[in-house]
């Protein structure tokens, strides 16, 4: 075991061009385009992953706001806070290696959910990455800080 890690994978989604929902997936592949299959696959690579934490999804909780996993729109859910990590940080996880871009910001379609989403996630929503390396992200792969 690595002393750089930070956590690990709950559940992946990618985004359905013929059904237009969120599709939950064992693994995905992802190359320097984005992930393969996704809807926005190649259309923005500082904004091509999405990852967010399951406390995004506890601080809805706490306010009696209930949402399923994958509806805040992110492609990786993560037992830890992403929102915490720097820009340029880079992550080893499972064959890939991904850079934290950019903090994720409020999207109107939040809204669907409850109209206090927006304003309680303003700092947990997640954050964007980019793909350095591509490969195989799978449930359960650990997350760590690549030195």
């Amino acid at each position: 075991m690595n002393n750089n890690k930070i956590g690990e994978i709950k559940y992946l989604f990618i985004s359905s061009n013929k059904e237009n929902k969120r599709l939950s997936k064992q693994k995905i592949l992802v190359d320097t385009k984005g992930i393969v299959d996704d809807k926005f696959y190649n259309t923005n690579k500082e904004r091509s992953i999405l990852l967010t934490s399951l406390y995004a999804y506890k601080l809805m909780k706490e306010k009696n706001i209930f949402a399923t996993h994958g509806q805040l729109g992110e492609n990786i859910l993560v037992d830890f806070n992403p929102y915490e990590l720097e820009s340029g940080t880079q992550l080893s996880i499972g064959e890939t290696i991904l850079e934290i871009t950019i903090e994720c910001t409020i999207c109107n379609f939040l809204t669907k959910i409850n109209n206090k989403v927006p304003k309680l996630l303003k700092n947990d929503r997640g954050v964007f990455a980019k793909v350095i390396k591509g490969g195989t992200i799978s449930i359960n792969d650990s997350i760590e800080i690549k030195n």
